[in-house]
This record gives structure tokens, sequence and C-alpha cells, in this order.
């Protein structure tokens, strides 16, 4: 029958662990551990020194992969579960006389609080390969039961081989684990200090719980309550916003880059279409000209023939006509016109003029903002230092650091100090001093006279060699007259070791406080208080070194706290130049048609005196005419007919290409503007608008790569300096349009293809961009959506672990506590995890207010609170089911005086919760932690040349008893 391991979920159940068996797992015996749930269980160890090398770790950390303690990260494939195996390098003589495991095995039997009716065993296979986590189980008791640790192995092989696959043709992996075994409930929390753990979180037992950072007691709750996982999905959230954002951005930058591509392709699209529309209004000029030479030769034609006749009366009328001309030319030549061209030429100059202002003032305040906003992001880096202080508070912190480090120098003075005075006593009691000086300088001081005994003596030969040294007493010895020996015993208390000599005899004062006799006890007591005072001044050197320290960074703080300041200073400014930037740029846009208007009205007006010039030059002409017909009216008869055929009529209509008529409609076509052009000025006009379209298409002239070989021939002949220019021009100038044209058409085919494909690739850009901008945006929202929750998600359980922390410290001789957890603002940077400040406080008596824990405490309170905080988070993430507290180094930083006081708190909220504690003990925790347990498991190793461990030792109770007859045959059954 195939299991479907996708419904497949929480095959444990309610059952609690009950007994647990090592197979190659490290150099743990292969022995079954029998585990009395719901107490303090205390797992110590003797190794071939101490407790080291016997195995504590590798047993609990083994537990904790059989329960789903999810700090294995299962669903990566618990590949930190391999180096629990046996490792030959680490055992007695190596690889040269043992293997390493390649698999090994960790079964645990399960069963109902109450009873073993449903008891089962699970068997969790670990191997170095993937998969390194395999997963059976069965029901029954089903372990591996052999005289010897080789037969367990081996026996454990075929027991395996035996269980039913977990998932119909293959087993059951990490990544099921605890849903398939547990149901996805937590049954196991742990802290474990050590290298077999592919990740080690705080420990809060480790060390004293007020040297613990906030931050670091949130990571301990966070990996004991299962909220690991979910800081790292929000994290993976945060990196997946990231790069969709980053991939809008460059999104954006390859379309802005096209953009320029594309904008310089049609650029040169757009000259040459404007160099078509130049061309055909050279063509229609070029035409406008030829019309008005062959309509100028008709009238003149008519005006010859009637000249015949009229040649008489034009000697008349010709005078008149004269005058009249003269009275238009002096009409025309009124200087109305010119002062209309000045005051529009002033009015547009001052246009001008302010239009240039209005932009400089603009690039000044651009500029201006410019360097504000480079100042925002050095200030913004400045005031990360401050930590949050404002300039107040860092300012108190720098005057609080520097008190402190003077108080540190006043220490360090004294210490030097009193090294100084120990090297002199040592050096003093090196030399040797005068005999019994320190007494006789006290009963100076009291007014007792007196004489040092060695100073009294007369010695005779044979007696010299005894008071050589002067040694205690003879060394201490003073003399003083019977009646003094009252006040010089009084002088000498604080002297103990001093022997004083009178009549009535002799006596000692006090009794020593270290050896007085002979000159090597002098000096070693003066070198001990020596290095007393040198240990001194290092610790002092060490307290001025770390109050140094805390100087420099209340410093740095100060100026990030200055910089916050200056960064508020600096956006206000930023904001006001952005506001005369708005006001610069209506005002602009309000000025840009007055100057547009004026710029039109003086082109006007120059085109209108342009026409006037013209006119002048005509009525002229008139009148030199009228003038000449006058004077020559009667020698004009032969030129007249020379004239008429000089005209060449024929050839005009023949380059117009139509008759006189078509001609005269063709002026007649124009507008009022261009009727009165001369054929000069139609032929300028023409040579204009065709080197515009010349240059709008070749800028580089006749030298441009694109220019065809022959319009380039035709341009360079055409614009060769010298005589005969113009003639050239006239010549050339229908071949040039002609090649122009040609290569304009040719062109215009390859431009719109050219404009398809921009105006797809703009598409299909935008698209692309519109799509990575809705992507980035609905990551934004996406991981904004899992932040609020996993927010609620961590203050719900920090709540929840708040009011078991409350709950435990009322229940076990506390006033109440709670905890403090701000909501922290998620960090910038992608790869940093969210970090969260947990702060524990607690009412230290009835009716007072909650105090922080790092405020200073006895050293028992902070222990106390430590392990209630511990199986607070503990009780929160059970979820009101069975679970297992695993602790590494237990009681490691407790003081000697409170260990058993908090191990028997562990024992106490164990069994009152249903928890079953297990913890790693060192030696000298075993005392205290014997007599608190519920249940003792020792592991055995006397020789590093063994390479596994001896059966360990159990001692335990258990009220069901049941379960301790159901489990004896198989712990008894294994013994060698």
């Amino acid at each position: 029958m195939l299991i479907d391991v996708g419904r497949t979920e929480n095959v444990v159940g309610d059952r609690v662990l009950v007994a647990v068996q090592a197979v190659n797992i490290s150099r743990l015996s292969t022995h079954p551990v029998p585990t009395v749930p719901g107490t303090l269980i205390v797992v110590a160890g003797a190794g071939p020194k101490d407790s080291n090398g016997a195995g504590k770790s590798s047993f609990i950390a083994a537990i904790t992969a059989l329960l789903g303690d999810e700090q294995w990260r299962f669903a990566s494939g618990a590949k930190a579960v391999g180096e629990l195996l046996f490792n030959a390098e680490l055992a007695a003589h190596g690889a040269t006389q043992w293997a390493s495991a390649a698999h090994g095995y960790i079964a645990g039997v399960f069963a109902s609080p109450g009873s073993m009716d449903d008891a089962m065993t699970v068997w969790l296979r670990v191997n170095q390969d993937a998969p390194h986590l395999e997963i059976r189980w069965t029901d029954g008791v089903r372990l591996a039961a052999a005289p010897s640790e080789a037969e367990r192995v081996s026996r454990a092989d075929d027991v395996w081989a035996s269980l039913p696959r977990s998932a119909g043709r293959r087993d059951v992996v990490a990544r099921d684990l605890s849903r398939v075994l547990y149901g996805e409930r937590v049954r196991c929390v742990s802290f474990l200090s050590t290298s077999v753990r592919s990740k080690v979180a705080t420990n809060l037992l480790s060390q004293p719980l007020n040297e613990i950072a906030p931050e670091r007691i949130f990571e301990a709750i966070a990996a004991l309550t299962g909220l690991d996982a979910e800081l790292e999905q929000e994290r993976e959230a945060r990196r997946d916003e990231h790069a969709r954002r980053v991939a809008a951005e460059q999104a954006a930058e390859r379309l802005a880059e096209f953009e320029t591509e594309a904008g310089s392709l049609l650029a040169s699209f757009e000259r040459r279409d404007r160099a078509r529309d130049r061309l055909e209004q050279a063509r229609r000029c070029w035409r406008s000209r030829q019309a008005r030479l062959l309509l100028a030769a008709a009238e003149r034609d008519e005006a010859l023939a009637a000249e015949l006749v009229r040649l008489r009366e034009a000697a008349a009328e010709a005078a008149g006509a004269i005058e009249a001309v003269r009275a238009e030319i002096a009409t025309l030549r009124d200087d109305t016109m010119d002062r209309e061209v000045a005051a529009a030429r002033q009015a547009l100059a001052a246009a001008q003029a302010r239009s240039n202002r209005l932009d400089a003032e603009r690039a000044v305040a651009e500029n201006t903002a410019d360097e504000l906003r480079g100042r925002i992001a050095a200030l913004e880096d400045a005031v990360r230092y401050a930590d949050g202080r404002d300039l107040d508070a860092a300012t108190r912190e720098v005057a609080a650091a520097k008190a402190a480090l003077g108080e540190a120098l006043k220490a360090q003075g004294v210490a030097d100090k009193e090294a100084a005075d120990a090297a002199r006593e040592r050096e003093a009691a090196e030399n040797g001093p005068r005999a019994a000086a320190p007494q006789l300088d006290a009963l100076t001081a009291a007014g007792v006279p007196a004489a040092a005994l060695l100073d009294a003596l007369d010695l005779a030969e044979e007696a010299r060699e005894r008071f050589a040294a002067p040694d205690w007493p003879a060394g201490s010895a003073v003399v003083v007259s019977a009646g003094d020996m009252a006040r010089a015993s009084a002088a000498l208390d604080g002297l103990p070791g001093s022997v004083l000599i009178s009549p009535a005899g002799v006596t000692v004062v006090g009794e020593f406080e270290a050896a007085v006799t002979g000159r090597e006890a002098r000096v070693k007591a003066a070198e001990q208080r020596l290095n007393r005072a040198r240990d001194a001044v290092q610790r002092a050197a060490e307290d001025v070194a770390a109050a140094e320290e805390a100087v420099a960074l209340a410093e740095r703080r100060l100026e990030g706290a200055r910089a916050a300041r200056e960064l508020v200073t600096v956006r206000e400014r930023v904001a006001e130049v952005r506001e005369r930037l708005t006001e610069l740029a209506e005002t602009a846009e309000t000025l840009a048609p007055a100057v547009l208007a004026a710029e039109e009205r003086v082109a006007a007006l120059d085109f209108r005196a342009r026409t006037r010039n013209v006119e002048i030059e005509k009525l002229e002409a008139r009148r030199a005419r009228h003038e000449r017909d006058r004077d020559e009216a009667r020698t004009r008869a032969g030129e007249v007919a020379a004239a008429r055929a000089d005209l060449g009529l024929d050839r005009l209509a023949e380059d117009f290409g139509a008759p006189v008529e078509a001609a005269r409609e063709w002026v007649l076509a124009l507008t009022e503007a261009e009727r009165p052009l001369t054929a000069d000025e139609w032929w300028r006009t023409a040579e204009r608008h065709l080197d515009d379209a010349l240059r709008g298409v070749f800028p580089a002239g006749p030298d441009d790569e694109d220019m065809p070989e022959e319009l380039a021939f035709l341009v360079r002949e055409r614009n060769t300096p010298g005589a005969g220019r113009t003639a050239r021009e006239l010549a050339s100038f229908e071949r040039v349009t002609a090649a122009l044209g040609a290569y304009l058409r040719q062109q215009e085919e390859y431009e719109a293809h050219q404009r398809r494909q921009i105006e797809t690739q703009l598409a299909s850009r935008r698209a692309d961009l519109n799509a990575a901008s809705t992507g980035a945006a609905e990551a934004a929202r996406s991981t904004a959506v899992h932040r609020a929750q996993l927010t609620d998600a961590i203050r719900a359980r920090l709540t929840r672990v708040a009011e078991e922390f409350g709950k435990l410290d009322l229940a076990y001789g506390g006033y109440g506590a709670t905890l403090e957890f701000p909501t922290p603002p998620p960090p910038a940077d992608p790869e940093h995890r969210w970090s969260w400040k947990v702060v524990p406080k607690w009412r230290r008596s009835e009716g007072q207010g909650f105090v922080p824990y790092n405020r200073r405490a006895n050293t028992a309170l902070m222990d106390e609170k430590a392990v209630k905080l511990v199986c607070a988070a503990a009780i929160a993430s059970s979820g009101g089911g069975h679970l297992c507290l695993v602790l590494d180094e237990l009681g490691r930083n407790l003081g000697k005086e409170h260990r058993r006081e908090a191990v028997a708190l562990f024992r106490r909220i164990g069994e009152t919760y249903g928890i079953t504690v297990i913890g790693a003990l060192q030696d000298d925790m075993e005392p205290y932690a014997i007599d608190a347990c519920g249940q003792y498991v020792k592991l055995r190793r006397s020789s590093d040349a063994m390479p596994y461990n001896e059966p360990p030792i159990v001692v335990g109770y258990d009220e069901h008893a049941e379960r301790v007859r159901a489990l004896s045959a198989f712990v008894t059954e294994g013994r060698e």
C-alpha cells in the first residue's frame, strides 16, 4: 500500500518521548536511554579527565533532531545532522584502526503520558550523503537489542530494513519531518552552545542576563518560539522586492538609452523632412523666378511695341511721371518705419535680457539645490552615528563619559602610588632595615624611651653567629624600663610580633600577619604586596582604556546629533530653493509669449523694410527710364526693335515650360507679399532654401561621406570661388535640385521603415518598463503586507511570552514580570536581518513599577529571571502541547549559591506545565543538580583509547510503572 506523504501528518500525536537510542552517533554508546517526561533530566559526563569528552552535547543534540527542532533547518535538508555521525579522526588511533560512519540511527520510543498501550518507535537514519535524514516508524517498542556494541550496530541496520517505508516507494525526508511526525507543532526548543549545530542561538543561561543585549535576547526568544523561519521569509521578501526594484530601474535605463539613440535617428530624419520642404521651396522660388522673367520680358515687349507709337507722347508724359515718381519716393523714404523697427528691436532686446536674467537666476538656484542635496547625503551618513540620540542627550553622554574617565584616571594614580610604596618596601626588605626600626619609630612617636636589643648588646665571638641575622625575635626586640611597659605595649599594638624586654620580663605583642623570621620571608611578603599593587595598576589601566573608548563613542554620537540638527536646517533650505525654482519657472512661462511676439514683430518690420527698398529701387528705375525716354525718344526706335529680339521670349517660355499666360497666372497665384518680388529676389530666396536643404541633409558639406558622388561634384563646382560664380550657380541649380531630390526620395522608404522599427521598439521597451514597475510595486505591496502580518505575529508571540513570564514570576516567588518590545523599522539593506529588541522587566517588590533587566541587581535574581524567561518562551511556543526544552551547559553561569535553587525551579516549572527539561552539566554543577532533578543520566568514557562510551548510568523515577516495565527489557537486554 502506498502512503500519501502529502496527507500523512502528526503520526506521533500527543505521545511523549520515553526512550532514545543512538547508533553510530558521535562516540555515544548504543545502549537505550529511558527518559521520564514532564520533569528535569540532567545529563552528566565522566570523560578521561573531566566531564568533557563524554558526548553530552552530541546526546542532547541527537534528541533535538529526533524531536524536530527547527534550528536544524529541516526545510533545507538538515545537512548539519550528518556532523553527528561517528568520526574516526576524533577517536583513539584515528582512521588507522576505526572507520568513520557513513550512516547512523537515532531511535525514539513515544507513548501516551499515562499508558504504554499506544507506544510507537520512530527511527531517523542519518546519512553523510543526501538525503541526510530519512524517517520510518512502527507501532510498539522496536529498538536494536544485542549483547555487544558491534552487534547492536548490525542489528540497527536489520531493524531499519524491516521497517515499512514511510512514503510508499521512498522514505519521508528532512523537509517533511515536522509535519509528518508532529503536525507542524513545536515539540522541542533548545540552547546548544556546541559546534555540532549549524547555527548557535544566544543562550540566555550562558551568561548573566543583564550582560545580554536586547537584540540578542530577542534572537534567543525567536529561536525558542520558532520565529527564525518567519524572519528569514521576511528577509527573502525584502530581497525579492529589491531585485524587482533594480530590474525596474534597469528597464528605465535601457528605455532612456534607446530613446536617446532613437532621438538621434529621428532628429536626422526630421532634418531630411525639413530639407525636403526646403527643396520644394527652392524649386517653387526657381519657378517663380522663371515666371517673373518670362512675364517681365513679355511686358517689356509690349511696352517696346507701344513705345514706338507713344514716343512723342511719352516725352511730355515723362516729365509729369518723373515728378510723380519723385513724390512717391519721398513718401517711401519717410523715417516712420525706421522708428518702428528701432522700437521693436529695443522691446525685443529688453524681453530677451529679462529672459536671460531669469535663466541665470534659475541656474544659480539649481546649483544651490544640488549642493544642498549633496550635503544631505553626507549628513544622513553622519546622523547614523547618533544612535537615535538628540543633541542634549549626546552632550550629557559625553560629559558622563569624561567624568568616568576622570574617575578611572584617579584610580590609576592611586594604584600607581600603591605600587611605588610596595616597591620601596620590597627594596627595604632586600637591603635589610636597621634593627627594630618600626618599633623604635612607634615608641619615639609615643614618647617612650627605648633601645634596640641588638644595638645594646656586645656579643662574644662564640655567640656572634647566632645573632648574625637580625631575624625575629632579636630583630624586633626593644629594651624599655619596667615602668614604661604598659605604654610601650599600647604603642606597639599595630606591630604584631614586637618583643619588649624590661627588668620585669619579656613581652611579645600580638600575633604575626605573615612570616617574620628570616630575611627571605620579609622579602616574599614585600613581593606579594608589590604583585597585588601591580595587578591593581593593570586593572586601573584597563578601566582607563575602557573609559577612553566610551568617551570616543560618546563624541561620535555627539557629532551625529549635531549632524541631525544641521540636516533639518539643510532640508528646510532645499524646500525654499525648490519654491524659488517653481516661481522662476512660472515667470519664464509667462515671459516666453512676450519674447516670441517681439521676435515676430521685428521679423515682420524687417520684411516690410526690405520690401520698401525694393519698391524704391523700382521707382528710381522708372524715373530714369522716363528721363531716358524723354531724352532719347527719337533715337530709340531702332533700339526698340533690337531690344525686342534680345528679350528671348521663346527661350524663356521654353525654360518655364508654358506660355506667357501661364506665367501670368502663376504670378497672380502668389501671395500679396510675394508678387512684388523680382526675379533676382526669387533667385536669392531659392538659393537660400537650397543651401538650407543641403546643410540639413549633409552637415559636413561636400566632404560628408553620405553625399552621393554626383551631387558632391556639382556642389563643389558651384561653390568654387572666383569670377562667374553666380553664373555657375544659376547653370547648376536645376541639376543640383534634381540630384538632391533623387537622394531624398531614395532615403524616404528607409526612414519610414526605421520609424516603424523605432515605434515598435519603444512600445516594447515601455511595456517592459511598465511590467517591471508593476512587478516592483506589487513586490513592495506584498512585502509591506507580509511585514505587517509578521509584525502582528511577532508581537502576539512576544505578548504570549510576556504573559507566561509574568505568570511564572508570580507563581514562583516574584512580584510580576513583563517584556518591552518596540516595533523597529525594517533595515534598508535587504541582506540584513530584521532586528528587534526585547527588554525584560520585573517588579522588585509589591506595588512598585517594572524595572528594566539591565539595572544593577544580585546574581541570584538575574539567574532566577533568566530561568523563568527561558521557560516562558518554551511554554509560549508549545501551543498547549507537550514540549521538550534542551539546554547545553546547564547552570554554567549560575553562582554556586544559586545553582540548586535554579535547577529546582526548572524541575518545578517542567512538572507543572508538562515540559521535559533536558540539560547537560559540567562537573561543578553535578552535586547541585542530582538533588533537584527528576532523572539523572551519566555518560562515561574512562580512556581516550576507547572509541565509544561505556554503558550510561541512568537514575530516575517514573510514576507510570507500566512504562518502566515495557522499557526494562529493551534497556537490560543491551547490557554487555
